[in-house]
Formats: structure tokens, C-alpha cells, sequence
């Protein structure tokens, strides 16, 4: 079964634009565009994840993860708060209420989404597929083994995490930093030629002979994996 996740977001574009991309990696999407209608949705149907907007009309954002994380049936559900607040205090309080996760707008589709799978595999780890495909190689989440047309690929565990980042949006294209991010997280300084180094050596390792590069440099914006997808990112 497909995990579930409510979208709570009054604006229609930017809640539709989310449906589009969270429905073409797998999950079950529904939308909300009032805080206070949401609540109620979440009472009768709990989703496996709320992608929830600060401002709402009816009730607000951080008024109904407050409520959520006091109640009882739905305090467990991984909350990612999504607003326009960037500053320190107002991050703070967003996860002093009890979100899960922050993402300030503008913000970049694929690096949402990677979020959401992250917090989903902490949280709901059996809602998320154990096995990748992307074209001609295999990962297998559970026994952390690589293949390539039935070749075992060995891959270090930095490698390793760089190609799941990869195959969990194939086609996507990824900057440096968003790879940083993904796959070293925020809070460890790494410098971007690290992200060439590494993606040089999985390249190393997947390609025999005269096998296809599946990994894609696009000059001035960063790698991908697979066939060319059009990716959207938000910029307003």
C-alpha cells in the first residue's frame, strides 16, 4: 500500500504542483486548503504524513501541529511544516510544537521530496519500497547491495547513499548543494568538489566496458540519474 499524505495548503498551484510530483513518485495525495477542515480530515483518515503551511485560514498551521501532537490518535503522524518564515526564532518554534521536519519557501521540488521519503523512512520505514530500479540497476535498501544487470555493483557507504539519493527521483536533476544536503545532511560541512569526488567514483563502479553512463552532468546545475525528467522547482 501506498503511503498517505495530506497536503495542507491554501494555495492551489503550489498544493497542486506537490499532488503532481508526490502522485508520480508513488503516494496516495489528498489536499486541504483549511486548517480546520484538515483536522477533521486527519481525525477520520490519519495519513502516513502532513505536508502542512503555516498561514491557513480557519485554523493555522502551527496551531493545528500543536493540537496534534496534545491529541491522541494522530500525535505519531510526521509533520513537515512548509512556510515563508525563515528566521531562526520562527524555525524554532515550529519544531518546539512538534513538526518533524522545515521547509522555508521558496524551495526546490526534488529536495522536498527527498525529505519527505526521509522522514517517512524514519518514521513508516514498511511504507517505503526496501528495492530501487532505475533502467538496468537494482538497490536493495535492506541487505544494502548494488546491481547492474544481475553484476554485483560495490559501492562504499557514501557511494551508496549518493546513487539511493539519486534513484529515489530519476531524471531529476540535482545541484551540489541539494546533493550535500541529501546525502551528507545540513549539518556537516562538506566542500561541493567532495560531491565530484564521489560521484567519480560511483561512476567507477557502475560502468563496465562499454555499459551506458546513466549518471547525466548537466553543465551549470548539477547530476541526475536516468533519462532527462522535467523537474520543477518552486522559485516563488
Amino acid at each position: 500500500m501506498n503511503a498517505k499524505v495530506l497536503i495542507v495548503e491554501d494555495e492551489e498551484a503550489l498544493a497542486l504542483l506537490l499532488q503532481y510530483n508526490l502522485e508520480a513518485e508513488g503516494f496516495a495525495v489528498t489536499i486541504s486548503q483549511r486548517g480546520d477542515e484538515a483536522e477533521v480530515a486527519i481525525g477520520e483518515d490519519p495519513p502516513d504524513l502532513i505536508i502542512l503551511d503555516w498561514m491557513l485560514p480557519g485554523l493555522s498551521g502551527i496551531e493545528l501541529c500543536r493540537r496534534l501532537r496534545s491529541g491522541k490518535t494522530a500525535r505519531s503522524i510526521p509533520i513537515l511544516l512548509l512556510t515563508a518564515r525563515g528566521e531562526e526564532a520562527d524555525r524554532i518554534r515550529g519544531l518546539t510544537v512538534g513538526a518533524d521536519d522545515y521547509v522555508v519557501k521558496p524551495f526546490s521540488v526534488p529536495e522536498l521530496l527527498a525529505r519527505v521519503k526521509a522522514i517517512l523512512r524514519r518514521a513508516a520505514p514498511e511504507r517505503i519500497s526496501q528495492t530501487l530500479e532505475v533502467e538496468d540497476i537494482e538497490l536493495d535498501r535492506e541487505t544494502y547491495r548494488v546491481s547492474r544487470s544481475g553484476r554485483e555493483v560495490r559501492l562504499g557507504p557514501t557511494e551508496f547513499k549518493l546513487l539511493e539519493f539519486l534513484m529515489e527521483s530519476p531524471g531529476r536533476v540535482f545541484s551540489r548543494t541539494q546533493l550535500l544536503d541529501g546525502v551528507w545532511g545540513r549539518d556537516v560541512y562538506v566542500d561541493e568538489r567532495t560531491v565530484d569526488v564521489h560521484i567519480g567514483r560511483l561512476r567507477k563502479a557502475i560502468n563496465r566496458g562499454k555499459e551506458k553512463d546513466p549518471i547525466r552532468t548537466v553543465r551549470g546545475a548539477g547530476y541526475a540519474l536516468g533519462e532527462k525528467f522535467p523537474g520543477q522547482s518552486l522559485s516563488e
